[in-house]
């Protein structure tokens, strides 16, 4: 009989180990604890749980599909690589789980305006849909560069009722982004809810992000078992700030002796030049109301992180993920900015599926690794997103 992993985090007080935590501002103390005292209580209820499968269900899709590559399989001439399609989703990205959770929240709270951050826009599309679908005001913020080129998603969120607010500080990316929304929640926090759109941020937010996000992993490996008739032998996922990643890895995390799981980070123009990979190349500090690992200087400022996706664009990773590399239940290692792009345009050559930047990261791996493996062996590759946002680098960068 195969042993089983014992895992349960984070504890009463938020914390996965040493990282986690709520390390915010006394406006924000009553907030953080109505909102985890509420997560609690609806988590436990079967009329909300219900709501939100009947909207996972007819709203979003879901379950999403377990695609077998077969073509990118042989062109690779190892593994068998199998595809999580959460580009599918309505609104085309894994993102739409969370914001549908947390809306329901927002609406049981009594909130009437909600507020985001977004990098990728996939997030801010997300926040947007579910508030048209619930008639909530919806203000999302987004750094100017992000803006730029990620400009079909900030149309998309405008078209769907929410006002977007331009960042124009520090990196005008992600990071900057977060901080805006945060500053907003302080100054409004009795008629606000803040919709995390990753698994970063004070408690509760990295834990209800999770369990949001772990459908995609509950399925998956359902799947891959009705369909393979066995457990995979590589799990991968690209990891920024870390939703789409722990959705993935959480439900097989019980299974993480037999089963290898692999999140890649971006290592955007090499490890040694400008980059987004916080578990590689991070030191543990705060940032965003917790502990995590972080790409900082030798005086603690916390530098600025490049990829050429603007969803791994982000100078931490939630505490989980630190969490997990440290107890050794998942490994992670990165992809450049060109080992993405040609993963994606091998993907869509072999397979006809244009992925987006950041998924393309967990490609690269997963295709690399492949080739280094039997036939017999199976690879389960999160598919996080899909490409129309990411069309305008795609063709800068590739000429076309």
């Amino acid at each position: 009989m195969t042993q089983k992993v014992t895992y349960s985090a984070p504890d009463e007080f938020g914390h996965f180990g040493i990282f986690g935590g709520k390390f915010i501002p006394e406006t924000l103390v009553r907030n953080a604890a109505d909102l985890e005292q509420e997560y609690l209580k609806a988590k436990d209820d079967p009329e909300f749980q219900q709501t939100l499968d009947n909207l996972l269900r007819n709203y979003v899709g879901r379950p999403t599909p377990l695609y077998h590559a077969r073509r990118l399989s042989e062109k690779q001439g190892g593994a068998s690589l199998w595809l999580k399609r959460e580009d599918l989703c309505h609104t085309g990205a894994h993102k739409i789980n969370n914001a549908l959770g947390q809306v329901l929240l927002a609406k049981r709270m009594g909130k009437h305006r909600v507020i985001a951050e977004t990098g990728a826009g996939q997030h801010g599309v997300a926040t947007a849909t579910v508030c048209a679908l619930f008639d909530l005001e919806c203000i999302v913020y987004m750094g100017e560069e992000d803006m730029r080129r990620q400009a079909p998603n900030v149309a998309r969120m405008k078209l769907l009722g929410a006002d977007v607010r331009p960042v124009s500080s520090g990196t005008r990316t992600l990071k900057d982004a977060t901080s805006e929304a945060i500053r907003d929640w302080m100054n409004n926090p009795e008629e606000t809810f803040y919709i995390i759109g990753s698994v970063v941020g004070m408690h509760p937010y990295p834990m209800m992000v999770r369990d949001f996000q772990a459908i995609i992993g509950r399925e998956a490996r359902e799947q891959v078992i009705e369909q393979a008739g066995r457990l995979p032998d590589v799990v991968v996922a690209c990891v920024g700030g870390g939703s789409n990643a722990i959705g993935m890895f959480y439900e097989f995390l019980p299974d993480a002796k037999t089963v290898e799981l692999v999140g890649v980070e971006a290592a955007g123009e090499g490890l040694d030049g400008k980059h987004a990979a916080s578990l590689t190349k991070g030191h543990t500090g705060v940032l965003h109301g917790a502990m995590m690992k972080l790409l900082q200087d030798e005086h603690g400022q916390v530098l600025e992180a490049h990829s050429i996706s603007a969803g791994l664009d982000y100078p931490g990773v939630g505490p989980e993920h630190c969490y997990l590399q440290k107890l050794g239940l998942v490994s992670y290692t990165s992809a450049t900015d060109t080992e993405a792009l040609n993963a994606l345009e091998t993907l869509a050559k072999t397979e006809g599926i244009i992925c987006a930047l950041e998924s393309a990261h967990a490609m690269h791996y997963a295709m690399k690794r492949a080739a280094s493996m039997s036939k017999e062996s199976i690879i389960v590759v999160n598919l996080s997103g899909r490409g129309d946002k990411d069309m305008g680098t795609i063709m800068q960068e590739l000429k076309l």
